[in-house]
């Protein structure tokens, strides 16, 4: 009767799940699609705890609670440019969960193994119980699936742990390695192995152990190797691995609900990972070794110098625009300037100009951060537009704001091969007739890449805080 009803309540979840997954593709059914994960998880947190293995009802109830409520505070006070950091801080979580499971299920299959026979038949509770029926083969392939759960989790630990740091800004948004760089991934992946097929054949927590700290250094290693560029790549690969752990870990419980949610979590994230790469024009592999795939020689210099213009000059072009087309990035987030833009997009279309968003696959960093933001401040679904849908539309632009972005507006990734996102498909505003870059100052921005862009002709250069030049610029429009 258990077994049936767990079985019953997971298939239920994992339905909702991927109505969830499913319905996050499209912003007007998203909202739906997060409520149909929210009753999908508490559904199969409810079975997990009524049913076959059921006990310890005090700390679990406690335990929730405290997620809960650390959750709610979260979830409250991060702000829209937090929550690439606040992702990447989830992930480590998980991964850790993997590693403290793994571990969990190592110690608890060396206690039913050291059983006699009738003992361990005579043991029937809790995952013990599961272990007891096991045939020696099978033990074998859950010492793999641990192993795996545990490497992968370690991994997207300390991994996510340094993506959390790069993008909050307490560790050097450049890649760094050390000496050895990727020979060093190599050996401890290399190590890895070799101390798997110990543990295989010989058991002990010693090589388990000792693959875990190679695990947690290939983590931080690896990631420290990335720049700041290839972040949002970073966090969605993360977000795989995570899933690819908890599959893993799944395995090692006997949880199908674990395994198909993982499944889910770790396939999403890769196929997300390969459009972004793409989008980019980057194979996974290049990313995710960080050095291999870089510049290969001297980048173009730039020439020409950076015009200044002030709120009028960008009111008086807009009021005369017919065509404008707005592309925001990680500035205006972290301006919070996304109120103030909204409010400029009504204006503009009341009196009449054609008005669009134009939205890179990587813009910001993290997945859909500026469809989020615009969608936040009630910006019409209908004219924020991907990058395919608009590139071919700039030659017959009259205006083009750029607010806060670089990379994806740097057409040096078109003219100089040897610039670091060379071949990376970009946003072509300045083919438009004239295009406006609103920026803190003169710097090269995150990535540390020089654009082109800020020095062309027909480029002027509105300078401050986004959120205070576009109020600046409201009671201008006509």
């Amino acid at each position: 009767m258990e077994f049936g009803f767990t079985t019953a309540a997971y298939v239920v979840a994992a339905v909702l799940f991927i109505l969830s997954l499913g319905g996050l593709s499209g912003q007007e059914s998203a909202k739906r699609a997060v409520w149909y994960g929210i009753v999908g998880m508490a559904i199969a947190v409810v079975a997990t705890l009524i049913g076959p293995g059921q006990g310890l009802w005090l700390l679990s109830l406690i335990l929730i609670a405290g997620g809960g409520v650390v959750g709610y505070q979260l979830a409250t006070k991060v702000e829209m440019t937090q929550m690439p950091e606040l992702v990447a801080g989830m992930h480590a979580l998980v991964g850790l969960a993997a590693v403290i499971i793994g571990f969990n299920a190592h110690i608890e299959m060396t206690s039913v193994l050291a059983m006699d026979e009738a003992t361990r038949k005579a043991t029937v509770e809790g995952f013990a119980g599961l272990l007891a029926k096991k045939e020696p083969v099978e033990f074998t392939i859950l010492q793999i699936e641990l192993v795996l759960g545990i490497w992968i989790g370690a991994v997207t630990f300390t991994g996510s742990y340094v993506a959390w740091g790069k993008l909050s800004g307490k560790v050097d948004s450049a890649a760094t390695q050390l000496t050895g760089g990727h020979m060093l991934n190599a050996a401890a992946a290399g190590g890895s192995l070799i101390l798997a097929i110990i543990y295989f054949n010989m058991g002990g927590l010693l090589p388990l152990v000792l693959l875990t700290a190679l695990a947690l250094f290939i983590g931080w290693h690896l990631i420290m190797g990335i720049g700041g560029a290839d972040m949002p790549v970073v966090v969605s690969m993360l977000n795989s691995y995570s899933g690819w752990a908890a599959a893993a870990i799944g395995f090692s419980l006997g949880n199908d609900l674990l395994i198909v949610v993982g499944a889910l979590v770790g396939s999403s994230g890769a196929i997300l990972s390969y459009i972004m790469c793409k989008a980019m024009n980057r194979s996974f592999v290049s990313v995710i070794l960080g050095g291999f795939g870089g510049a290969t020689g001297e980048q173009m210099a730039v020439e020409g110098e950076q015009v200044a213009i002030e709120a009028d000059g960008v009111a008086s072009a807009l009021n005369e625009a017919d065509s404008i087309v707005i592309i925001p990035g990680y500035g205006m987030a972290v301006a919070q300037a996304q109120q103030g833009v909204a409010e400029l997009t009504r204006k503009l279309r009341a009196a009449g100009k054609t008005v669009r968003f134009a939205i890179h696959p990587v813009a910001g960093r993290l997945p859909g951060h500026m469809n989020v933001l615009l969608a936040e401040a009630k910006v019409p679904y209908d004219i924020v537009l991907e990058m395919d849908e608009i590139n071919d539309d700039f030659p017959d632009t009259d205006v083009a704001i750029v607010i806060g972005s670089n990379d994806i507006v740097n057409p040096a990734a078109q003219d100089d091969p040897n610039s670091p996102i060379a071949g990376m498909p970009v946003l072509e505003c300045w083919k438009s007739k004239q295009v406006f870059v609103s920026k803190r100052g003169q710097g090269t921005g995150y990535s540390g890449i020089e654009n082109p862009l800020f020095f062309k002709e027909n480029t002027r250069m509105f300078y401050g805080d986004a959120k205070a030049s576009i109020d600046k610029l409201l009671p201008m429009i006509d």
